[in-house]
């Protein structure tokens, strides 16, 4: 199955969404990578998922990416005796660790190490920002505030502290339990929630031991202080609009993601914008006009990835959601201006070899009548500097290794596929173009450009580019060893 768009569509799977015919459905419709939200659902209902999805890559014969997205620590406050109460603007109103049962005057906060690190002048936000409450005075206790926007509070609503930075590790204990479990499991990425600095990444990466890629959301604008640094230690971003909206402004959210989408692809990153994408379509079987250019903006940005969350979780028109993202894809791509943005926001390759090879073959591909850029990989890293390069032909990422095709199958334009190893840059040349025949991308009478690094199977060492035939007997008759 070739996908005639290169951005990559993200599909959370939910109640809506697990049994076997509607996940290949939405694979089938243009799902790339599966999300499987850590936060619902026990481990056996995400191992179940998970085996689906297995079962229908075997069937269809087309790598899919598995990502786990991990809780992160949920600040809550406690529980009301008495149901909901209403803070009124201006009233004074204390959250602390007692743990009575709360009123319209206070309610328990069960962490001490909020209480450490506010100060007065502080923002807490209550209800996804709902709520907005200012810190007037504070101690390792208690937080005595005065309410600035009110509005109704209930039973366990979240807590979000957007000008501090918490003292607050990304991973709770949860969550190194869902890790260990979905790494052995055998997904692709990691999604760390909860990211306020690198040394947060950091530490996924050294639990996950290469057993998976670690994505970092940006959601805390925190993160954003430190954001080159959780860059370059990530394995890939996700634009975590939903909570960057509350903590921050939402008129700065869409500058921010514009921001950060561009300094992953300098940086040879992946990145996924989302959150509340085509959220009118949990309830309606089409979008509103304002969502489709929401999506066809992040596409235009040259997002990797967009990604649906309840729309194909717990919606009523799950593959609905995906082909209509799919359908815009289609769209935007088709567009001659989107091919003017993508080019004029390309960044210098720099001047490390594999950079100039990959750069090179952007260039011989565009100005030549090549079908297909083909790169061997074994780690993925080749594939990803090609991937920066944001090309016009399609990309074919070739590797052994079936897990470095499933993690790439969530990057800008690459086409994966599975091949044999090889040991001379010859059968090399003719795997690719064998590929390119048999997935619809190029005829015998075709060429296609191959890069690859001599000595063979040795990762990173990308260092040669060669424009070859499609036609088998003619690589076989003129090509060198």
């Amino acid at each position: 199955m070739r996908r005639n768009r290169n951005v990559k569509i993200v599909a959370t799977l939910g109640p809506a969404s697990s049994d076997r015919d509607t996940i290949k459905a939405l694979h089938e419709a243009g799902a790339d990578v599966f999300r499987l939200n850590m936060s619902h659902g026990s481990h056996e209902d995400v191992a179940k998922r998970h085996a689906i999805i297995r079962e229908v890559e075997h069937e269809i014969g087309r790598p899919i990416g598995i990502l786990a997205d991990l809780q992160g620590p949920k600040l809550r406050v406690g529980t009301f005796g008495g149901g909901p109460v209403v803070l009124e603007e201006g009233a004074p109103f204390r959250l602390d660790l007692d743990e009575a049962t709360g009123d319209a005057t206070r309610v328990r906060l069960p962490h001490p190490e909020i209480f450490k690190a506010l100060e007065a002048g502080s923002t807490l936000l209550v209800n996804d920002g709902k709520i907005r409450l200012k810190v007037v005075s504070c101690d390792e206790a208690h937080a005595q505030c005065e309410v600035v926007v009110g509005g109704e509070i209930s039973d366990r609503k979240g807590v979000n502290v957007p000008d501090v930075v918490l003292p607050v590790a990304a991973l709770s204990e949860k969550d190194r339990a869902d890790l260990e479990f979905v790494c052995n499991l055998g997904v692709d990425w990691l999604g760390l929630s909860f990211v306020q600095r690198a040394a947060d990444v950091e530490e996924a990466v050294a639990l996950a031991k290469g057993r998976a890629l670690v994505l970092a959301k940006i959601e805390k604008p925190a993160a954003l202080k430190d954001l080159d640094a959780i860059i370059d230690v990530s394995d890939g971003i996700m634009v975590a609009r939903g909570d960057l909206g509350v903590e921050l402004p939402v008129s700065t959210v869409p500058p921010l993601q514009k921001r950060i989408v561009r300094r992953c692809r300098a940086a040879g990153k992946p990145v996924i914008v989302a959150t509340q994408m085509l959220e009118s379509m949990i309830e309606s079987p089409v979008p509103t006009r304002a969502e489709v250019s929401d999506v066809a903006q992040a596409i235009y940005e040259g997002a990797d990835a967009v990604m649906l969350s309840a729309e194909s979780a717990a919606g009523s028109f799950p593959v609905e959601a995906v082909t209509m993202m799919n359908a815009v894809a289609l769209a935007v791509e088709s567009d001659p201006t989107w091919r003017e943005i993508i080019s004029r926001s390309r960044t210098a390759s720099g001047d490390a070899v594999a950079t100039a090879i990959t750069a090179a073959a952007r260039e011989v591909a565009e100005t030549t009548d090549v079908k297909a850029i083909c790169c061997f990989t074994h780690s993925g890293a080749t594939a990803l500097l090609m991937a920066r390069e944001r090309p016009f032909v399609p990309i074919l990422a070739l590797t052994p290794f079936r897990a470095t095709a499933r993690k790439l199958a969530l990057v800008w334009g690459l086409h994966c596929a599975v091949t044999e190893e090889v040991e001379r840059f010859k059968l090399a040349v003719v795997s690719a173009a064998r590929v390119a025949l048999r997935d619809g991308f190029a005829t015998e009478a075709d060429f296609i450009v191959v890069t690859a690094g001599v000595p063979f199977n040795v990762p990173g060492t990308t260092n040669i580019l060669r424009v070859a035939p499609c036609d088998v007997r003619k690589i076989y008759a003129g090509e060198p060893e």
